[in-house]
């Protein structure tokens, strides 16, 4: 079950409307990776979690957090949009200055959704569930998890140097600081599955699935490329295998295609067309 308390988790009051801004902050909405995507996420890994109800809790919890998350930034775009003349362009655009503002806003914030946000990015895309992680292997989604808060962190500091609002900074600070928790608790996370299960995903494959003459090399062009030459290529891989370069070589032929079906009509073989 879910409950909602009318409170916000933080502040969420900007010092004055920017219909710009508020569009620019539907990325971290309705973006790839903003909080509909991470809530959706880690709910859904909750959700198919087996076993490790510990891990399962934490996911729990997490996704819940980001519900709110995406409440205050909603609530933002609301109040961003409050007391701009977005009702009014056309005598807005008789100052040229009001008129170029008003013309980088999201039409839909007035038209569509009567000055609110909306699951959508700041290019009016709505959100795809095509853009969670939830496979059923915390260690895999766990990592997933790494790189949508890393993205997510990335997108709110380029933001908060896009503004001058006080307010709008303050907020941001907070979901800064919670972006930095979210990726700590998971790089702890795969440290624990790591020392239980090895650092390669799954960890139940058997060996004789794997051809594992080619597991540890690095393919390079050496004429081009300086890869080779990264501090860790020297060293043993994560799992403990050592590493060894070399250049990148065809191990099989060239292939030759049959010609196809006459119903398929497709460009007749060469030797045909002479």
């Amino acid at each position: 079950m879910f409950f909602h308390r009318s409170e916000l988790q933080y502040h969420v009051k900007p010092e004055s409307p920017d219909p710009v801004f508020a569009k620019q902050v539907q990325e971290l909405i309705g973006g790839q990776f903003g909080e509909m995507s991470v809530a959706m996420q880690y709910l859904f890994q909750g959700w198919s979690t087996r076993g490790n109800e510990k891990y399962r809790d934490l996911l729990m919890d997490t996704g819940t957090q980001e519900l709110g998350h995406i409440e205050m930034l909603a609530t933002l775009v609301a109040r961003l949009l409050e007391g701009a003349p977005v009702y009014e362009q056309e005598k807005a655009a008789a100052d040229p200055i009001v008129g170029a503002i008003m013309g980088g806003m999201n039409p839909q914030h007035a038209i569509v959704h009567g000055l609110g946000a909306s699951p959508k990015d700041s290019n009016g895309v709505p959100w795809n569930a095509g853009y969670i992680v939830a496979s059923g292997n915390l260690l895999a989604d766990f990592r997933a998890n790494v790189n949508a808060e890393s993205q997510g962190r990335l997108q709110v500091a380029r933001l908060y140097s896009m503004t001058d609002d006080k307010g709008v900074k303050d907020l941001f600070s907070f979901l800064i600081a919670r972006d930095t928790m979210h990726q700590n608790q998971w790089l702890a996370a795969i440290k624990d599955l790591e020392a239980k299960e090895g650092p390669i995903v799954p960890s139940t494959v058997p060996p004789e699935w794997e051809a594992q003459e080619f597991s540890h090399i690095l393919y390079v062009n050496p004429e081009t490329s300086t890869a080779d030459q990264l501090p860790w290529v020297s060293q043993p891989a994560p799992d403990g295998h050592p590493i060894t370069v070399q250049k990148p070589e065809p191990l099989s032929e060239r292939p030759i295609l049959k010609p196809a079906p006459p119903e398929a009509h497709n460009t007749l073989p060469e030797e045909d067309l002479k």
